[in-house]
Formats: structure tokens, sequence, C-alpha cells
């Protein structure tokens, strides 16, 4: 026993070895949790307290279960398959399967994914007549899965309106279909073994008796339901370790609650709470960092990280004039760290929103750096742009099958697959393209009506842009198509539109790039004339080929050296030599919708507590003071959680491009960016005032003893000053 308690720390120890009483664990980032967990688990069978089977452990990944068994068997040679190590659902399944007649299932039930659960609502809502652009799938998807996760069937979801009927008429007909079907979704696998305990008593009384120690991982991440089925099976007396962190609770959106920690302490009176807080990732002024801005937040159970690895590097932090500079600056920084022998793969590129990836992915492109999107895909690859792009290549060329068929019933427009069968059957035996074999195809009914829309939609968007600017085109193409509206009806469809808009201000920096740039093609034998410069190209062919070059290129193969680029939520439990953490701008990273909900700006504070607690050596916080982004240029002040790190924490960073202008595009022209009102003040400066503090200039008029600024301050929103009285200074 001594070799397996052997370079435990001092409460490491005292968690591993704890007695037989429920015990909480509040485990610190890189604290070494994994190792406490399955350390106490061999101790537990190593020391004769338990049999492996009368153990149940909980994960919140395949990954983490097949690792804490892959370190259980390393240091205890025992046969694992019989022990109830997995996550929620796993395990589940394997109660459900065991009992599958008492839980009224058949023995061969299959488990639907997410996609495969968004079909089945689809043919519900058709065969219930739902009119989709009311209901959209996607909402009526998310309505199943939050009650059920709040562990209520149809019959007991409250019902306000007509509405919320609807809904819960789509989601009985859902669950008359599955039950007919013999198939279940993740979230019914857990309310399907929840009734299944409460409902057999003598089926929980055995597994109430055999379990005699649960452990639970990532214990902060657990929903209402989760709780409730672990409380369940913990009553008959079961020692229940929960191991957890309140500081990196960063699920609300998918039903997690932190307080479940708090709820834990009385539910089984938690007499000991072991706090493991030295860490073993981090140096010491990241962790101090960490640590000032997580004590912000109200309501936590306390916890103070620190290390005996040293101060380290101080917290770097860039302020750029755009986001393009912004993104030059970490791409410099990324090159030097590779020439000083860092690898890649060993640095991180995080951001708050999705959509911000497109210029991070613009200028890794152009510096030919190989990356990987970690837990989503490249910009140019993602659903809703690919969408918005077969429009854009069908507009190029009509005879485009295969963007074609992407679109011709997206958004839903009434083509069903017998008519597109047609079509394809017709340009076959005709050797034409489908374009033209759906403006003369023999159609009846609704479908000669909906293919004819269809096609008059695509050359009325052709007719209507000629002599558009690139980026005008892309906004009505994403407009007119109907994408926009598509997503933005959707309850969880905002990043898609993000992304949609995102792809204009990708096209604005694409004509900025390209003006007057020649190709360098030498004439060859006397063919041609030497350079042919961008004028002459159509700039839609020109983007469209951009965007797949883009999309193909510097795609990183397994196992090759690339940079890491994710959002700050996928990044959580990994860990980088470098972290770059952009876009800590007010509005963005705390993003605005976090002000105005309950709870919103602490759960975006320990969103950046993850973020920062990801570095091992190196941390740089960087923000744009000008942002293009959702289609709209923003003015951006800096954001809070930069201010509540100490200063002494920070290493300013002044960087050679400073005073390089932003992209023109069509919402910030060059004559904005020069606009400038008396004392040298201009539009996208911050300055402070001395009683509604710090703020971003948005508008000037007048000059002299008549001029006025317009200042988007943090805490009291905007404000015109007179500048002559307003005693304003550069923050």
């Amino acid at each position: 026993m001594s070799e397996i308690l052997n370079g435990l720390n001092q409460p490491q120890l005292e968690a591993t070895t704890h007695s037989s009483s429920s015990v909480l664990v509040l485990a610190g980032a890189g604290s070494g949790k994994t190792k406490v967990l399955t350390t106490r688990i061999v101790w537990l069978i190593q020391t004769g307290q338990i049999n492996p089977s009368e153990l149940l452990a909980v994960t919140f990944t395949n990954k983490a279960a097949k690792e804490m068994l892959l370190r259980i068997t390393s240091m205890l040679p025992i046969n694992t398959r019989g022990m109830w190590v997995g996550t929620f659902h796993g395990l589940c399944n394997r109660l459900l399967r065991s009992h599958h007649r008492e839980a009224n299932l058949p023995q061969t039930f299959q488990i639907l994914d997410a996609a495969d659960q968004r079909s089945l609502v689809k043919r519900v809502m058709k065969s219930l007549s739902v009119d989709e652009n009311k209901y959209p799938f996607r909402q009526a998807q998310y309505f199943i899965n939050s009650n059920k996760e709040e562990g209520l069937r149809p019959d007991k979801v409250e019902s306000i309106d007509e509405f919320s009927r609807t809904l819960i008429d789509i989601y009985r007909e859902y669950d008359r279909t599955c039950a007919h079907e013999g198939v279940v979704d993740f979230s019914e696998l857990l309310l399907r073994s929840y009734e299944l305990l409460t409902k057999n008593e003598r089926l929980l009384k055995h597994y109430q008796d055999r379990f005699k120690h649960i452990l639970v991982d990532e214990f902060q991440d657990t929903n209402k339901l989760q709780y409730a089925w672990l409380k369940l099976l913990a009553n008959g007396g079961a020692c229940v370790m929960a191991v957890g962190d309140d500081d990196q609770s960063i699920y609300a959106f998918r039903g997690a609650h932190s307080g479940n920690m708090l709820s834990f302490e009385t539910d089984f009176s938690i007499e000991k709470v072991v706090k493991l807080e030295q860490n073993y990732r981090s140096h010491g002024n990241i962790l101090d960092g960490a640590n000032a801005l997580i004590k912000n937040n109200g309501q936590r159970l306390g916890k103070n990280l620190w290390t005996d690895q040293g101060e380290g590097e101080p917290i770097r932090v860039f302020r750029a004039m755009t986001d393009r500079e912004e993104a030059a600056f970490i791409i410099e920084e990324v090159q030097d760290l590779r020439n000083s022998g860092t690898s890649l793969k060993d640095i991180a590129l995080l951001y708050r929103s999705n959509a911000q990836s497109r210029i991070l992915e613009h200028g890794l492109f152009s510096a030919g750096l190989s990356y990987k999107v970690y837990g989503g895909k490249r910009f140019f690859e993602r659903k809703e742009v690919k969408d918005a792009l077969a429009y854009l290549r069908l507009i190029a060329n009509h005879n485009d099958d295969g963007a074609l068929l992407r679109v011709i019933n997206f958004p839903t427009r009434g083509i069903g697959n017998r008519t597109i069968e047609h079509i394809r059957d017709l340009a076959e035996r005709s050797g034409t393209s489908l374009w033209q074999a759906a403006c003369s195809a023999s159609l009846s009914g609704r479908a000669v009506t909906a293919v004819s829309t269809f096609i008059t939609l695509v050359e009325k968007i052709k007719t209507d842009t000629v002599g558009f600017l690139l980026p005008d085109l892309i906004e009505h193409v994403n407009e007119t198509s109907g994408l926009i509206n598509h997503f933005r009806k959707e309850r969880d469809g905002q990043d898609q539109v993000e992304n949609l808009n995102e792809l204009v201000n990708a096209a604005s920096a694409f004509v900025a790039d390209r003006t007057d740039a020649p190709y360098e093609e030498p004439p060859i034998d006397g063919f041609g004339d030497g350079d042919l410069t961008a004028a002459e190209i159509d700039p839609l062919v020109d983007f469209l080929a951009h965007a797949s070059l883009e999309a193909g290129d510097n795609q990183a193969s397994a196992g090759e050296d690339a940079l890491q680029l994710m959002t700050v939520h996928a990044a959580k439990g990994l860990e980088f030599h470098s972290v770059f953490i952009s876009g800590l701008e007010e509005g963005l990273f705390p993003h605005e919708n976090s002000i105005n909900e309950h709870g919103g700006l602490e759960e975006e504070r320990r969103l950046m507590y993850v973020a920062m607690t990801r570095a091992k050596r190196r941390l740089y916080l960087s923000h744009s003071q000008i942002r293009m982004l959702h289609g709209q240029t923003r003015y951006n002040i800096e954001s809070r959680f930069i201010d509540e790190i100490p200063e002494e924490l920070l290493k300013k960073i002044n960087h050679a491009k400073t005073n390089q202008p932003a992209p023109p595009s069509k919402s910030y022209t060059p004559a904005m960016r020069r606009q400038e009102a008396a004392g040298g003040f201009r539009i996208g400066q911050q300055v402070r005032h001395a009683k509604f503090g710090v703020g971003v200039i948005v508008q000037t008029e007048g000059q002299g003893g008549d001029a006025r600024l317009q200042v988007n301050f943090r805490e009291s929103g905007l404000k015109w000053l007179a500048l002559e009285y307003a005693k304003l200074s550069a923050a």
C-alpha cells in the first residue's frame, strides 16, 4: 500500500484514504483529481473494504472512463470488465440492457445520436402537420431533451399557451414513436433508468445494497436528473465521493447545476470538505491571476490554487487597434514560440465565439502554419457557411450539381426526395445538368410550384446583385435565400447566424487583400500578357476558389505538429505549454447576453478561469479596439476580466504594427477612421471619465468649443459629452 500511496500530497492522501462517510473533494485545475479517484479505487479494493463489483464510478466522458480503468489495471492486476465504471449514459445503458423487460424495452433497443434524434423529430412533426417555420425542429428537440433532463414526461409538462401545447404534442408523439420503433435517445437513457428504479422497489434495493462506494468525477457538471439518480442509488447507505470544482462549472446552457455541490454538502451531511489546491500544471503568476479573477464571484465553496514551481513569466497583455492586428500579433508570437522549440501542438488559441476563428484561420493560412480546429469544424467547413457558399456557387455557375443538391430544399421549400430523384433521372437521360433538368422537368401539383420558386429565386438573386460589391452580394444571399431567417428561428441557431455574418466580413477582408494584387502569371511561350490583375477576375469566382483552398489547405494530418484552435468551452480538461485568449472585450468576453442573465456574468468569469488555467508556462491575453464581428464594426472596451487581474502580474506589450489601420469595409470607411474631434480624440479610442469610468468613443461631431463625443461606457452605457467640459483622458 505504501507504493500505491507514495507521491500523494497531504490533501490527496486525506481524500484517498477517507473513512466510510461521504466526502466532497474540491479539486482545483491541475491538482491531480484523476490520480486521487483512481488511487482511492485501488486502495478500497487492495485493503479489502470492497469487491470490484461493489463500486460505481461515474465520469463525464468515455475518454475519462477509459483512462481511469487503464490506471487501475496498471496499479492493480485485476479484471476490470465487471466493474461499473463509465459515463452516466453508458452506465444507464448497461442498467437498461440488464433489465429491459422491467424497463418495457426490447432487448435490442437502439440508441439515437443527436442527428438521428433530429431526423425522428422532423418525421414526427411532419406526421402531425406542424409548421416547421413556426416550430423549428431544433427547438422541438431541445424542448424534449430539456424536459427529460428535468425528469418530466409530456403529461407532467406545464401547458401555458398554444405554442407550448404544440411542443407537448410533439413530445408525446415522439415518445410514442420511439416506443413503437424500439429506440431511445441519450436523455431517455437516464430518465428511463431513473423511472425503472423508482417504480421497482426490489430492483432498487438490489443496487443500493450492491454499491457500497460511489465515486463521481466532474460533479459540478451534473444536472438535476443525474443528481437525483445518484441520490437514489446512494440512499441505501453508500459512501459517496463527489469530486469537482464549482469554479469550473461552465455548462449551465446544457442543464448543469453547480448548486448541486452545495446541495451535496447538506443532503449527504458532509462533515469535511477536502481541498486539492496544489497545482502541478501552471506557474505561479498564471495561478495568482486566475485566483484573483475568480474571487470576484460570490457563492463559491472557496479555494486558492498554488504551486511550488516558481512564479514563471508574467501574463502578457496585448491591445490591438484592429482584429487583424490582433491576429497578426498572435501569429508572430506563435512563430517565435515555435522557433524557440515549443511544438505547435502545445500551443492553443482560444476564443469565446466560433465566429472569431475566421480571421485567425485566414492569418494562419497566409503564414503557412498548420492548425487544427479542436471540437469543431474549420470556418469554411461549417455547415451554414457551406450552405451559403452553395448558393454563391449556384449563382456563379447554374450547372454546379453539388451546389444545387445542397440547397434545392434548404431552407425547406417543399421539394421532396421523389421530386429530386425525378430531376436526377431526367438529367441523366438527357445528359444535362440538374439545373437544366429542373427547368424543363414535367412535374405536377406542389412540386412544380416549389421547383419553379427555387429557380426563380436563384435567377432573381443573380439579376438583382449585378454590380454589387462582393460583401453586399453575400449579405443579400444570406437574407434572400432564407438562411439567416431559418437559423434565427432556431433556439440554438445564434452561432450559425454569427458565422453567416462573419462570411460577409471574410469577403470584406478578401476584397481588401486582393485590390490591385497581381497573380504573378508570367507569359508561357507567348501565351498571355504577363501578370493578370485581380480586377480582371470575377470577385465571386475568386472568393469561392479562395474559400475552397483555405478549407482544404493547412489541414493537419494525423500525428502532424499543428496549432490547436478551439472555443474556451472545448478547452476544458486540456492543458498546453502556451495559451492565447483572444477577443477579451466587453460584449464578447464576457458575452453581451450574460450581462442580463441571472448568474450569467459569474458563469462567464468561470469560463475565463478555465481558459487561464489551461496554460502551463505562458499565457497571452489580447483584445482589439475595433472588431468586425457578426457583420458589424464594433468599438470595444477592454474586458473587465483583464482589470480584475493584479497589475503586477501583467506585462503590457507594444507592437510594431499598433498604428496599422483597420481594413476597409462597408460599415467602417477610411473617412471614419480619420475622423477626429478637437483635442485629438478619435473614434474607437478608449477614454476615462471621472464619474462614468472607462469607455470607448463611438461618434464625434462638431469642432473646437462645439465638439461633442458619444462614449460607450462600460458601466453607464452611451453618453454624449461636451469635449470642453468632459475632462476626458486616454485610458
